[in-house]
């Protein structure tokens, strides 16, 4: 069951309920009898699984074919710029 906190508008009393989600809202402070309103906070979600950022991005582990991809671009490519400066003399 959810945790909802109420909060005096006369005291400022916060009041902290453990009721259903079909439950009627509190209306009268405990402490004073005045009339509260319902705070909100944001709600503690935690994912799990494939398809999340933290699965996802997560940066390759040394030795699998993740990292070893990028090392044998950089080889060729300046393999490549090397060849274009070569026949510049004619």
């Amino acid at each position: 069951m959810p945790t909802y906190v109420y909060q005096c508008r006369a005291c400022s009393e916060q009041t902290e309920l453990v009721q259903k989600m079909t439950d009627p809202p509190l209306t009268e402070c405990p402490a004073c009898g005045g009339e509260v309103r319902k705070l909100l906070f944001a709600p503690g979600i935690v994912f799990k699984g494939p398809g999340f950022h933290v699965n996802d991005y997560r940066k390759p582990e040394p030795g699998k074919n993740g990292g070893s991809n990028g090392s044998e671009k950089s080889g060729t490519e300046s393999e490549s710029s090397a060849k274009k400066t070569e026949p510049a003399a004619v």
